[in-house]
């Protein structure tokens, strides 16, 4: 094996993985197990990319509308003028352009378009979200039932785990898995310093960190706990850190527990 290929970087469905050092796994160092790709997690991810790429393209889609109104006849912005991007939508796929002898007539079969593309892939995603919960809660009903876990994070939760959750061997692994473990930034001179970590699964990263914000309006014992740690003197950034490292314990003990027969896999 050459060189060239001791490094590189693969593209993948959860973004960019790193692949530092290829000769290690061929020298029987690296004895990490990987994910098994063989069940429902599986199907999961699969949707989840489908999902996540269309929530884009809806996305870039309204914004090219909106952007398409500013060039439309004055009583059209007027009708629209505060309303939801669904009724925006509806009522520019309804248009009927006449011929293209005018830039207005243009700009309607344009807006026409774009609105038709955004019912579409509205249409799409919802029908993805329907099948990604029902395969979430045929997986992992019990992380539904964890207050501030939704559907989405519980997809996310379970895509990091994998169809073989048992190779991941300690709660520690999990956090760093989805870059929540803490890098510790102090020298010989001074302790206690910590950064947050910047690498993982940066979509588990953002799912957790929205678990965490939904407890600290609204969850008692967390609302208590960002008090108590405030008047010690812990700023909002540390007691978020905190807080995300107590969620993924949380649900690193689920993952792994069978909903059907309580026993946790090891």
């Amino acid at each position: 094996m050459t060189a060239s290929v001791s490094k590189m970087v693969v593209a993948t469905g959860e973004g960019y993985t790193t692949i530092r050092d290829s000769t290690a796994v061929l020298a029987g160092f690296a004895t990490a197990t990987p994910k098994s790709a063989d069940g429902s997690v599986e199907m999961i991810r699969q949707l989840k990319v489908a999902h996540d790429t269309a929530v884009k393209d809806r996305s870039a889609a309204m914004i090219t509308l909106k952007a398409m109104l500013v060039h439309a006849e004055e009583n059209l912005r007027k009708v629209l003028q505060g309303k939801t991007q669904k009724m925006i939508a509806r009522h520019c796929a309804s248009l009927r352009p006449r011929a293209l002898s005018t830039p207005e007539e243009a700009n309607r079969h344009v807006l026409r378009s774009l609105a038709r593309r955004w019912l579409s892939l509205n249409e799409e995603i919802l029908e993805l979200e329907a099948m990604i919960k029902g395969l979430v809660i045929a997986r992992a009903p019990h992380l539904l039932d964890q207050f501030g876990i939704g559907v989405d994070t519980a997809a996310e939760i379970l895509i990091v785990a994998g169809d073989n959750p048992e190779r991941i061997k300690s709660e520690a692994a999990f956090a760093k898995l989805a870059g929540i473990s803490p890098v510790p930034t102090g020298s010989g001179m001074s302790s206690g310093k910590h950064r947050i970590n910047h690498g993982g699964h940066r979509q588990l990263n953002a799912a957790i960190y929205r678990t965490v914000i939904v407890r600290m309006r609204f969850h008692e014992p967390t609302i208590a706990y960002v008090a108590r740690r405030t008047a010690e003197g812990k700023s909002k950034r540390d007691i978020i850190r905190c807080l995300k490292r107590y969620v993924i314990r949380e649900v690193y003990h689920l993952v792994k527990t069978n909903p059907r027969t309580g026993q946790i896999a090891s």
